[in-house]
């Protein structure tokens, strides 16, 4: 069923939105909006620039509007863990919401970034994460809930850099007390790692420049490149890993799994999942 095909608005309309800062990259809206229409629902999606000094208000509004749900995005993740009415076991878990549910029971949030993460890294890098060796760049919602979760995967070691440096090292410090087995440790490594993902924002625009500082680590020592950003869907990370002959994917797989788990928590129904994926394909392939 096309989204052209979606019943009207009326008074029964329910409505879900993403909100962040920035936030007109999503393809979030066309992939749930063509999910709503394959199942017949009569459901809408929408997408809310939204400061972050203005987080609370916007999640206020949105419940005492009636709305479904909401999804975050930078950078959201962490500051709404203080924002809801309660914190599902997922939240609970990774430290970070990325999904609110709106109910009698008031906001929920969810965490449905962290599978989301590790299956995409599975299917579209075909990478065992089970011993590996991962350099993780950034330590912010999305960087947090990477890092606990490749931890739980057993990873043998993980680089944890940030701009900041004291937020990596916090993370270190949880990891080693959750996760004892893995070796943790803020900073690039020396030697060779199975995989370098980017859990920050810089690649969204144009002008950003790399996350990843060359200088201090060479793309040479990677096998694999994963790239959380998938708007645009070549990132200048993504372009120089390509030219060091490293394997690449873009977050558009994490994308998916995230929003369909989502629309699982607030429909009550299964996501037509590939429907999903092709719908988010097509915003940001143009397809």
């Amino acid at each position: 069923m096309p989204q052209s095909n979606l019943p009207a608005i009326n008074a029964s309309t329910r409505l879900c939105a993403v909100i962040g800062s920035p936030v007109r990259h999503s393809a979030s809206p066309a992939m749930h909006n063509a999910a709503y229409a394959a199942l017949g629902l009569n459901w809408r999606y929408l997408a809310f620039e939204v400061d972050s000094k203005n987080l609370r208000a916007a999640i206020e509004g949105a419940k005492a509007m009636g709305f479904a749900g909401l999804n975050l995005t930078v950078p959201h993740k962490l500051l709404a863990v203080e924002m809801v009415d309660e914190l599902d076991e997922s939240a609970k878990t990774w430290g970070a919401v990325n999904t609110i549910r709106f109910g009698p029971d008031g906001a929920v949030g969810f965490n449905t970034d962290a599978d989301a993460i590790t299956r995409a890294i599975r299917e579209d890098l075909e990478l065992e994460l089970r011993g590996a060796k991962v350099l993780l760049l950034g330590a912010g919602g999305a960087g947090r809930t990477a890092a606990l979760k490749l931890a739980s995967e057993n990873v043998a070691e993980l680089f944890l850099v940030n701009r900041t440096q004291s937020k990596a090292e916090e993370i270190a410090k949880e990891i080693k007390k959750r996760f004892p087995s893995v070796r943790v440790a803020s900073g690039f490594p020396k030697a060779m790692v199975d995989l370098v993902m980017n859990a920050t924002s810089l690649g969204l625009k144009a002008d950003d420049a790399s996350p990843l500082d060359e200088k201090q680590f060479s793309l040479k020592q990677t096998r694999a490149v994963y790239d959380m950003i998938y708007q645009p869907a070549e990132t200048k990370l993504l372009a120089a890993a390509k030219a060091a002959d490293c394997k690449t994917a873009n977050g558009i797989g994490m994308l998916v799994h995230q929003g369909a788990k989502a629309f699982e928590i607030w429909t009550g129904k299964s996501a037509p999942l590939e429907v999903m994926r092709r719908a988010a394909e097509g915003s940001v392939y143009g397809l």
